[in-house]
């Protein structure tokens, strides 16, 4: 028999460690259907037993102010997954059983998972675990994701409630509310059961009709008498407690969850106390060292991801794919008698645009382990609220940052990411800024052309270039705010969680996550973007394959638009050949440098590679060209979700004409700015 279990619990409470723990590789990450929130599911592994397990986005609440909790609470109610694993952080259970308080009321067996057990034990605080369970009428079983404690025990427990569910024994219900409400709820679900069916547990709907939530009233064909009865009943409460319907209930809830806190929790933090976070806070939220701190955090990243391990790790990877898999290739394909056009194609087209880009590899891994070390931290959460401040300038939010740093990874995920952003004009201003934050695909760029010009200061250099992106969007910023998005911004409020150390597993799945929609890349659009790189330099318009690279497709194309790039230092045809491939997307660029500077035909690497580039390029001209890589156009994909986000051709048009005009001034302020300094 086949089981599906649903985590389901607040923002920060170890949800996903959770579920990385319980599912391990055999989760699978989408959207759900018609919105772009993340939907994960996976198997249980170390069961006989065939358990799905779905998580659900993090929410405080079960009622429809956002769209996460929109998503969560209509999974539950259609899909009625066979029980709901209710993730609660027992440093902050008072917040957290709220929402386990309306789960409860949903009709489906609800087991709650204690996390985070290791870190209120370290605090002196205790938890009485049979009291809890008595209390709250549902197994509660206490757990440490993040050190795989209490997992097992937790699916097993689950596994055996859903047993009992399916042989018809349920859990008793408790009584959340005072005696008149819930007699009050009693009446009225009387007359609301008949008209439900199976669209809602009847509990819930009282509750919600009482409420006044919009969703469920909407959904429910109510006769008049029922109106009236609903009606009545709200204005004798509100009159009796003197206060709305909405904040009676949430109250309540409330007072039930001070009731059961008191007689379960002993807590040995005096009020007022700091905490190891509150501590830590002080330094790191500083008004004045925060940012400081900030950027040299992200610098020590850089430093480590371009120093010695990062170039180690490219020197290997270069020499396996550029040298030993090439000459192995072309010793077999020489053997096999093959036409000197399939030598080419496969060993100079190929093999030297997928080699140009797999070399860095590694290095966005390393990059992408530290961004998850960050945020599994809480360290990001903070960044995002230190950002508020300087955001409010431009007249955004801190909220806006959160897709922005995003934004280093792929720019795709981050676009899609200001779906959160409920005011329209904050949202496409983000959109229009967000690509100015580096991605990851921008990477290669920056490590080829640092190497091969500013061997000394690669860490430096690059890092310069994520922090040019950033002082572009926030100038830009306040540009737009002047003109086009005139208004103020909407408010920001977010939680910092307490700082945890990260789990090594979850580094390596949440790096995974990320690294590996590069590797994708490289095997399907970088791939059939070399063959076209190749086919255009090694034929002319009369399909005659030639001797001379500036003669093919590429090379008049490259020497028809380079005029434009002139001005910027760069007019050769081949870089212009590059960043027209770069639309494709960006790791292409070097995949064509090097195949357009013929080197992969003979096998030869990067070190190569970085020779050529120096008979044409200046560490000027290297920086202004990686400046209006930097701003430029986004790849296609990222066209393309700034399409689906913007839903205007007007508006997307706008943007990546704005990016790549910006692309253009900044570098020619670079370029023409060094030649006035001397630095030409």
């Amino acid at each position: 028999m086949a089981f599906r279990f649903a985590l389901v619990g607040n923002p920060n409470c170890g949800k996903t460690t959770m579920f990385n723990e319980v599912t391990g590789s055999t989760q699978h990450v989408g959207n759900w259907p018609g919105v772009t929130v993340e939907k994960k599911e996976g198997k249980a592994r170390r069961f006989k037993e065939d358990i799905k397990v779905i998580d659900l986005p993090g929410i405080y609440s079960l009622s429809p102010y956002s769209l996460e909790e929109i998503i969560s609470r209509n999974y539950i109610l259609e899909e009625r997954p066979d029980v709901v694993i209710n993730i609660v952080d027992a440093t902050n259970i008072e917040r957290n059983l709220y929402l386990t308080t309306q789960l409860i009321e949903l009709g489906i067996p609800v087991v709650v998972a204690l996390n985070m057990m290791d870190a209120l034990e370290a605090r002196g605080d205790q938890i009485d675990i049979p009291r809890l369970e008595k209390q709250l009428g549902v197994p509660v079983i206490p757990t440490s994701a993040n050190k795989a404690h209490g997992t097992k025990e937790l699916i097993e427990q689950t596994l055996q409630v859903a047993q009992n569910a399916a042989s018809g024994q349920l859990a008793e219900s408790i009584t959340l509310f005072e005696e008149k409400i819930e007699k009050s709820l009693e009446k009225l679900s009387e007359l609301i059961t008949p008209m439900l069916g199976q669209m809602y547990p009847p509990r819930f709907a009282t509750v919600k009709l009482l409420e006044g939530d919009e969703i469920v009233t909407a959904n429910i064909k109510m006769n008049h008498k029922l109106i009236e009865a609903i009606r009545a009943t709200r204005d004798q409460l509100e009159q009796e407690y003197d206060n709305d319907m909405e904040t009676i209930i949430a109250d309540q809830r409330y007072q039930f969850i001070s009731k059961v806190v008191s007689k379960s929790v002993k807590k040995k933090l005096s009020v007022g106390g700091l905490t190891v976070s509150d501590k830590m806070d002080k330094i790191l939220t500083h008004r004045i060292f925060a940012i400081p701190l900030f950027l040299l955090i992200m610098y020590v990243v850089f430093t480590i991801t371009f120093g010695f391990i990062g170039t180690f790790t490219i020197d290997y990877i270069d020499h396996l794919m550029n040298v030993a898999l090439a000459d192995t290739v072309t010793t077999l394909l020489h053997s096999a008698g093959a036409a000197e056009w399939l030598d080419s194609l496969i060993v100079g087209g190929i093999i030297a645009g997928l080699g140009s880009i797999l070399v860095f590899v590694p290095q966005i891994m390393i990059l992408f382990f530290f961004l998850a070390i960050l945020e599994d931290s809480g360290y990001m959460s903070r960044a995002a609220f230190m950002m508020d401040r300087m955001f409010r300038k431009i007249g955004l939010s801190g909220k806006s940052f959160i897709p922005m740093i995003m934004g280093i990874g792929c720019s795709v995920p981050a676009i899609m990411a200001t779906r959160t952003l409920e005011n329209e004009k904050d949202r496409r201003l983000t959109i229009i800024l967000t690509p100015f934050m580096s991605c990851g695909a921008r990477l290669p760029v920056y490590a080829l052309f640092a190497a091969a010009f500013f061997a000394n200061a690669q860490s430096l250099v690059i890092f310069s270039l994520y922090l040019l992106g950033m002082v572009v969007a926030i100038l830009s910023g306040i540009l737009l705010r002047k003109t086009l998005f005139k208004g103020e911004a909407e408010a920001f409020v977010m939680e910092l969680p307490p700082y945890r150390i990260p789990t090594f597993k979850g580094l390596m799945i949440h790096m995974w996550d990320r690294g590996k929609g590069f590797i994708k890349k490289a095997g399907t659009v970088i791939f059939a973007a070399s063959v076209i790189i190749w086919f255009g330099q090694t034929f002319n318009f009369s399909l005659q394959m030639g001797d001379e690279v500036s003669g093919s497709i590429f090379g008049s194309v490259g020497t028809f638009i380079s005029p434009f790039f002139a001005p910027l230092g760069f007019g050769d045809w081949r870089s212009s050949v590059a960043l027209l491939t770069g639309f494709v997307a960006k790791e292409a660029v070097v995949a064509t440098m090097g195949i357009l500077n013929n080197l992969g035909e003979v096998g030869e690497g990067s070190v190569e590679l970085m020779a050529s580039l120096q008979t044409y390029f200046t560490p000027l001209k290297a920086y202004a060209f990686m400046t209006f890589t930097l701003l430029y156009m986004p790849c296609i994909a990222a066209f393309a979700a700034i399409k689906r986000e913007m839903n205007s051709w007007k508006w997307t048009l706008f943007t990546v004409g704005y990016q790549t005009a910006t692309a253009w001034i900044v570098s020619l302020i670079v370029y023409q700015g060094g030649k006035l300094l001397g630095l030409g």
